[in-house]
């Protein structure tokens, strides 16, 4: 089978990241925490949520969906309850600077809220929640996104493929467990990935038009979601977190994240950081020992989201990434 893909060093891949971003119209600024969030998506071996996006983020800042130049603002509510708006900017750099605000707040009182408006999309959610964990909090992160999802009996996409994040914290300095799951089968991006390659989409994922399961990519219409009714409700609670919580759109008047259609998204996230110690009295760390011993003790079993913090450890050791190579290409087309 012919190889499709190319190596790149990990920093040139970073630079190259940050160079089609800031030559599509970025301030360098705004766009250094989510070129470390491509990167990073590549590591963990979520290519889905990496380079793939990249030529979209550039399209989108050419013609004008992402403000890359604004300066996200986050107002303080009370001493544990912040608000970011990004001003139809780049979530990252709105993220950044409320976690500036949030980490020390939750360290100090035990927990602290943070919520996001007026976003583009914030990419691999478990990214920032496995952020919060390193710092020795337990976190919780929601997004939403535009409609992909009906609702149980119905045909028409009300809520988005809307991701739920937990990370916690080991009790020992490291991180114990990061899960991130959309409200569907899979995340949107697989399908557009099937897409592109002209590939059939596995059975489950998605539906028509008419409600009916679908394997190719151009009719699919609306995700699957995950469990049934369950998937739905779980996308209606990070819907209830993300949007409504933060004055976001709705995922049902959300312009599409993956075309140049409509104006800026204008999505929203919640972000919830606790500090274990005070409400466990002290017995967090020894809890989370004797519980991810029972899960680990069996055969063939693993704690959430560690095999992808061992890739990103394997990646920084080879120092290198491999892309597709039409992708690369198209990559490279944006720094001109």
């Amino acid at each position: 089978m012919k190889n499709t893909t190319t190596v790149l060093d990990i920093e040139k891949a970073r630079r190259l990241a940050l160079r089609a971003l800031t030559k599509s119209g970025a301030a360098r600024a705004n766009v250094r925490y989510l070129a470390d969030a491509v990167i990073d998506s590549e590591l963990v071996g979520m290519p889905s949520h990496g380079f793939f996006w990249l030529p979209v983020y550039c399209s989108h800042l050419r013609c004008g969906k992402v403000d890359g130049t604004v300066k996200p603002t986050v107002s303080r509510l009370t001493p544990v309850a912040y608000r970011a708006d990004a001003r139809s900017g780049f979530a990252h750099p709105a993220i950044e600077k409320g976690f500036a605000k949030l980490i020390p707040a939750a360290k100090k009182y035990g927990i602290a809220g943070l919520s996001v408006s007026n976003s583009y999309n914030c990419g691999r959610l478990g990214g920032h929640t496995e952020r919060l964990a390193r710092e020795g909090l337990l976190a919780m992160g929601f997004t939403n996104s535009p409609a992909s999802i009906a609702p149980p009996g119905g045909i028409k996409a009300v809520i988005g493929t809307n991701p739920v994040s937990m990370a916690a914290p080991d009790g020992r300095g490291g991180v114990g467990f990061v899960i991130d799951q959309s409200s569907s089968v899979v995340a949107k991006s697989e399908v557009m990935r099937h897409a592109a390659r002209g590939e059939d989409i596995p059975p489950g994922w998605a539906l028509d038009a008419n409600g009916e399961p679908t394997t190719d990519p151009g009719q699919a219409v609306t995700m699957a979601p995950s469990g049934g009714y369950k998937g739905f409700g779980q996308g209606l609670m990070v819907e209830t977190m993300s949007s409504l919580m933060s004055g976001a759109q709705l995922g049902s008047a959300m312009s599409p994240f993956a075309t140049d259609a409509g104006g800026p998204c204008n999505s929203g996230q919640f972000f919830l950081a606790i500090d274990p110690e005070g409400f466990s009295a002290g017995l967090f760390a020894d809890r989370f020992a004797d519980l991810a011993g029972s899960i680990t003790a069996q055969e063939g079993t693993r704690l959430p989201g560690l095999s992808r913090l061992a890739a990103r450890q394997q990646s920084l050791a080879r120092g290198t990434i491999e892309v597709d190579r039409d992708l690369l290409k198209r990559v490279r087309d944006c720094t001109r």
